[in-house]
């Protein structure tokens, strides 16, 4: 009898060669189910092109244009589930590799691994997946009531659920992490049952109105905690608790999580990574903000990444944003037309690769308002990346300068203060304070502006868009001796700062006094004709 293997919610059935979803079986042709079984026997290493034809069409011969229409048809069932489309990865001028969860069926009693290192593979260690992979357990009910089990229980699957909209994360769906309630399992054990790098666990004490959740985040590799916390909350609405614990938590839990994945990535050699690595160093790289040479860096990665992986939705996004980077920074270029037309075919293709992903979106609908000046595609598309995760920072973000732009500046308000509050130790802070300091200036709270504008340059001290929008506030409110400072600050960093060329960095301003107000505070501030 063939294998049966489990592949996350899936089982490839090795007597029937048919592939399910929960009971429900999922409509592959053969050919494909061949190419997956091949990839599967060989999970963790690269499967050769020729291989995987060997194996879906023996004895013929076809075109090498067949294989990829088999590849693209399992990664749209695996794109089911959140990270699925990556299971499968591409290596270029070579093949293909299985990198997703996988498990022998423990009930196929008959089944035999192909190799000894498969079996200890399979009963040992599951592959990790290129995201950080985590597993949320269910939390520990300490109120001494077994009737808030229910409770406790609701906190996980709000946690779950909402990190499972991440496609940056490879997240445990619960029934699988809920096998584990109520048993004491070392957090090795667990890494190597799920296959993943990390485990959040906690606890819930209820007490009369109260309740009180702690939250630990732990490398499931090494034991070593990364991360605690503790919220308290009124139950005054159950479910309304569970969904601010929720957000709470992931808000804290997806930095930490995804920079952990960018130290690793950084570690690893060139010549070594993946699209995905590729994509976290290329982010790295946009952490450093304010340095062009980092930028230019940024984009060749995401460059690469989409070389390895041509539907890398995400990986479009982040590269168009980094032309963004350039117009805001004034950072010179050799072909401004050039630069705006390759802006918007990387967001353009973002969208279309990325409809239900929400940091694709999100990017390029900053790039497609700001660079290429399409406001109204850019604010639809930011309102689709909100409705597919609006717990995302760079959603919320996005969404506060696309709502300025647009003439709505209370409404940008409101989302920048979620973004702030839903990643609050996040590397891009002093962004989403200078985009605040905006929305600020143009409600005219000039006073509010400057105090934005100084927190985000108290963390970036050369960020010019907060050295701009904090000058011409600062004009505007009457402080006229910091409003020069920042003037002088501003020309030290770029002495061809005008008035007169201002235009290039402004905002696509529906309401054209915003746009002359902007100009009108810095030239009462004494930024040069």
């Amino acid at each position: 009898m063939a294998t049966s293997f489990i592949i996350g919610p899936f089982r490839l059935d090795g007597s029937t060669a048919l592939l399910f979803r929960g009971g429900v079986p999922v409509q592959l042709g053969q050919r494909a189910i061949a190419v997956l079984r091949a990839l599967l026997e060989q999970a963790g290493n690269p499967v050769s092109k020729d291989a995987l034809i060997k194996s879906a069409w023996d004895g013929l011969i076809v075109e090498e244009s067949n294989l990829p229409v088999q590849i693209g048809a399992l990664r749209r069932v695996f794109g089911q589930e959140p990270g699925g489309e990556r299971w499968i990865e591409t290596l270029p001028k070579y093949g293909y590799r299985f990198a997703g969860p996988l498990k022998l069926d423990p009930h196929d009693r008959a089944a035999a691994p192909p190799a000894a290192a498969a079996s200890q593979a399979a009963t040992e260690m599951l592959p990790l997946p290129a995201q950080p992979a985590v597993a949320v357990m269910p939390f520990q009910n300490m109120s001494g009531d077994p009737q808030q089990e229910y409770f406790a229980d609701g906190v996980v699957e709000e946690i779950i659920t909402t990190l499972s909209r991440f496609r940056s994360l490879f997240v445990i769906a619960r029934n699988s992490s809920f096998t584990y309630k109520g048993r004491s399992v070392d957090v090795k054990q667990i890494g190597r049952e799920l296959g993943v790098s990390f485990v959040l666990e906690g606890s819930v004490r209820k007490s009369a109105d109260r309740v009180r959740i702690t939250a630990q985040l732990i490398d499931a590799s090494t034991r070593a905690h990364l991360w605690a916390d503790r919220f308290d909350g009124a139950l005054d609405d159950i479910f309304d608790l569970q969904d601010q614990i929720a957000r709470q938590v992931v808000g804290l839990l997806v930095p930490k999580l995804e920079h952990s994945a960018i130290e690793r990535a950084k570690r690893k050699p060139t010549e070594s990574l993946g699209a995905y690595e590729y994509y976290l160093r290329g982010t790295a790289a946009i952490y450093r903000f304010t340095i062009r040479e980092a930028n230019v860096e940024a984009l060749q990665l995401f460059k690469r990444a989409i070389e390895l992986d041509p539907e890398f939705a995400s990986a479009y996004g982040m590269a168009a944003y980094c032309y963004v980077k350039d117009r805001t920074n004034r950072w010179p270029t050799d072909d401004l037309a050039r630069d705006i037309a390759e802006t918007d075919r990387l967001a353009r293709h973002a969208i279309r690769l990325g409809s239900d992903d929400a940091l694709a979106l999100a990017t390029s609908a900053g790039a497609l308002a700001y660079v290429v000046r399409d406001l109204d595609t850019g604010a639809a598309c930011i309102d689709q990346a909100l409705a597919v995760n609006p717990n995302l920072m760079w959603a919320s973000y996005f969404a506060g300068f696309i709502k300025s732009w647009v003439g709505e500046p209370e409404a940008a308000v409101v989302h920048l203060m979620y973004a702030m509050r839903i990643s609050p130790v996040d590397p891009l802070m002093p962004l989403m304070q200078a985009a605040t300091a905006h929305a600020h200036f143009f409600a005219g709270r000039y006073g509010e502006a400057s105090s934005w504008a100084n927190a985000a340059l108290r963390g970036t001290p050369k960020l010019l868009p907060a050295l701009r929008i904090g000058a011409s506030a600062d004009a505007f409110a009457g402080q006229m001796e910091s409003a020069q400072k920042a003037v002088a600050r501003l020309l030290q960093i770029n002495p061809n700062e005008r008035v007169s060329n201002l235009e290039a960095i402004y905002g696509p301003y529906r309401r054209a006094d915003d746009a002359w107000r902007y100009g009108e505070g810095l030239r009462r501030a004494g930024l040069p004709l």
